[in-house]
């Protein structure tokens, strides 16, 4: 077997052992416990995304905003940034392939854009226009947890670098990508 292409990934601010405890103790982890079973096992997941500058033209004043979509569906919360982070590269099989075109992620992303600005203040707006350039794709990394205690596992999904618990959208996504591989272990 070949080992894996580097990607290029920026750092968790979540180490395993933070994940483990996050997954394991105070009252969340009691209440997932009780619901869907002990915890198996953690694993990194990497998922892909594309980062734009996004140029926002509203009343005559322009404002530029780093934003990053994921690439997979598209349909995960947008990470902002102050500045463009540093991908480091790192060797894991542990990611989602990339799936939306570029001009669909722009178009994606746009969208999105306009309804954050829209909902800080329709009233304010005139002649909003938006233009978004892509500035480089990169991975984010995000803690999976398989729980129970039966044949089947549940999953439970930590934001790596901004440590919070991730729900129903990422998961699907996860879930899909687990059934695709073809009985591959997650390490």
């Amino acid at each position: 077997m070949t080992a894996p292409n580097p990607i290029p990934s920026l750092r968790a601010n979540v180490s395993r052992d933070d994940a483990l405890q996050h997954f394991t103790t105070g009252a969340s982890a009691l209440a997932a416990r009780i619901i869907q079973g002990p915890a198996r096992s953690i694993a990194p997941l990497y998922v892909p995304y594309r980062l734009f500058t996004v140029t926002i033209l509203n009343r005559g004043r322009q404002q530029i905003h780093l934003y990053a979509l994921d690439q997979v569906e598209g349909t995960l919360d947008l990470f902002q940034f102050p500045t463009p982070p540093t991908p480091e590269p790192i060797t894991t099989r542990n990611f989602l392939p990339p799936q939306l075109p570029p001009d669909r992620s722009r178009d994606l992303l746009i969208h999105k854009v306009r309804r954050l600005v829209f909902s800080r203040g329709f009233m304010r707006l005139s002649n909003l226009q938006l233009d978004a350039t892509h500035l480089a794709d990169f991975y984010i990394p995000y803690w999976l947890c398989f729980r129970g205690s039966g044949p089947t596992a549940k999953l439970q999904i930590l934001d790596a670098v901004r440590r919070r618990p991730e729900g129903a959208k990422l998961r699907h996504m996860v879930e899909a990508w687990l059934r695709s591989q073809p009985e591959t272990p997650v390490s």
